[in-house]
């Protein structure tokens, strides 16, 4: 092994950002198959099911409690499997889910006796009633966004696993921020395609069509992807540089087979740095997740569905400014280590800090909305490359102060609390929109709907500065934890 290495040359291989390349293609395809749902709501899917606001938020709640539950084991089922085997399976089943719910509409209409999909449009919601007051359709859909949930809850913890492979510390938040930037580019990629694809081949199409994207990933992933010590694309200058960490020692083998005490999921809980992360996540993660859910429907609130051209054009400019302005939220600790000399994690809460502050933009979206709808979109576009930068960097905090082999089952953890907090606005959300459009809700003196979006703004401007305080208390200094 060491004389091929030399073999490659003197010069440092730079095969670490092929890999980041992978993890960001695998993320931009986690996104773009969440968001067909989204995208294709209210102007295909709730008419021929006759769904209501309600509806949508109790399927998409669902889609992040289970999500949240899911990534409790995770994390831990990617660190005894491994990266490579891991991720194969987590995108081969997430792919398969998303096609799924292109047969929900088929399966709701013989349920129901319809031979017909428009014979179903013309059926009154009370006659598809299911259980529990959900329609069958709404029934269908939960069951396809929990599988997708069973197999996207894999990614993040895979990919940041990776990072902490391929990477040395101060690196880490850099090429998570740009892996993190395929969730922006698939959201921006979304609304250009996906609409298009439901109006010319109906929308079970898009499902399948974007669904299918992630085999041709995985196909990729199994003749690229190898443990940086025993890749054939990695020579010995980059294995150092990758390596460099004197705190660490040159990982010779796959992660699975590192020795030391195992971090089983209930130990976790013992360190103040688990809880740190957790709190980061769950006062946070369901601001994106309501940006990337509830964006469509609301600029449609405002006259613009995503089935139009300024709709399409608006989420294209929220999630441009979202992608563009999250790198950069990534090479901020990279600055400050290299050029200020301050140690990485330092270096990463004063980044933190820093991108906490662009959400607090969201407190004037909503009044700006009366003078143009380009507001909203410019300033919801602020707010979620603020959630970017910060979840970048949040990620990175577990590299800096847990083992290796800990990384996936930590980042599990964590992405479990923050699927509860999603799991909370977005159920909140939809019974708060379709509460307040029935009655005579007001807030700072808008009414109705455009007022129950205000509250929910609120929460989002201050989620993160009350997430850095938290985890500045939890962990006011960097201590990494012992083997």
């Amino acid at each position: 092994m060491e004389n091929s290495r030399s073999s490659v040359g003197s010069v440092m291989t730079n095969f670490r950002w092929a890999i980041c390349g992978m993890l960001f293609l695998a993320t931009l395809v986690n996104y773009m198959d969440r968001q067909v749902l989204s995208l294709t709501y209210t102007d295909f899917i709730a008419k021929d099911f006759h769904w209501d606001d309600n509806d949508y938020g109790t399927i998409t709640a669902t889609f992040s409690i289970f999500y949240a539950f899911i990534s409790l084991f995770a994390g831990k089922f990617i660190d005894i499997l491994g990266t490579k085997k891991g991720y194969l399976w987590a995108i081969v089943f997430w792919s398969i889910a998303a096609c799924l719910h292109a047969g929900c509409g088929w399966m709701t209409m013989v349920a129901n006796g319809a031979e017909s999909m428009d014979a179903l449009r013309g059926m009154e919601k009370a006659s598809q009633i299911g259980l529990w007051g959900l329609t069958i359709s709404v029934w269908l859909f939960i069951a396809c966004r929990c599988l997708l949930a069973m197999g996207e809850s894999g990614n993040f913890p895979a990919a940041i696993k990776v990072t902490a492979e391929y990477f040395p510390k101060k690196d880490r938040a850099f090429a998570t921020s740009i892996f993190n930037a395929g969730a922006s580019v698939g959201a921006l990629l979304a609304p250009l395609t996906i609409p298009q694809l439901a109006n010319a081949m109906g929308w079970e199409m898009a499902f399948i069509i974007i669904g299918g994207i992630g085999f041709l990933w995985a196909g990729i992933w199994v003749f690229m992807y190898t443990h940086p010590a025993e890749s054939k694309f990695v020579n010995k200058n980059e294995l150092e540089y990758i390596n460099q960490d004197a705190s660490e020692a040159p990982v010779q083998k796959e992660e699975k087979k590192e020795k030391g005490p195992k971090f089983g999921i209930i130990d976790c809980f013992k360190y103040r740095q688990t809880w740190a992360f957790i709190m980061g996540k769950f006062l946070t993660d369901g601001v994106w997740w309501f940006f990337l859910f509830w964006a469509p429907a609301y600029f449609k609130e405002l006259g613009h569905p995503a089935s139009t051209f300024t709709g399409q054009m608006l989420l294209f400019v929220l999630y441009l400014i979202v992608t563009v302005v999250s790198i950069g939220g990534g090479y901020a600790p990279k600055f400050f280590v290299e050029k200020k000399g301050m140690h990485p994690y330092k270096g990463r809460m004063r980044a933190m800090l820093i991108f906490a502050f662009l959400p607090i933009f969201a407190l004037v979206a909503q009044p700006l909305a009366e003078e143009s709808v380009w507001y909203p979109a410019i300033i919801i576009g602020l707010a979620g490359a603020g959630h970017q930068a910060w979840s970048a960097n949040l990620y990175s905090t577990i590299g800096d102060m847990f083992p290796k082999r800990a990384i996936a089952t930590i980042t599990g953890i964590g992405t479990m609390f923050g699927g509860l907090c999603s799991f909370g606005i977005n159920k909140g959300a939809g019974a708060f929109f379709t509460y307040a459009d029935e009655n005579a809700f007001s807030c700072f003196g808008i009414e109705g709907k455009p007022a129950a979006y205000m509250v929910v703004f609120c929460y989002c401007a201050i989620a993160y500065l009350l997430a850095w305080c938290v985890i500045k208390v939890l962990v006011p200094k960097y201590k990494p934890i012992e083997d």
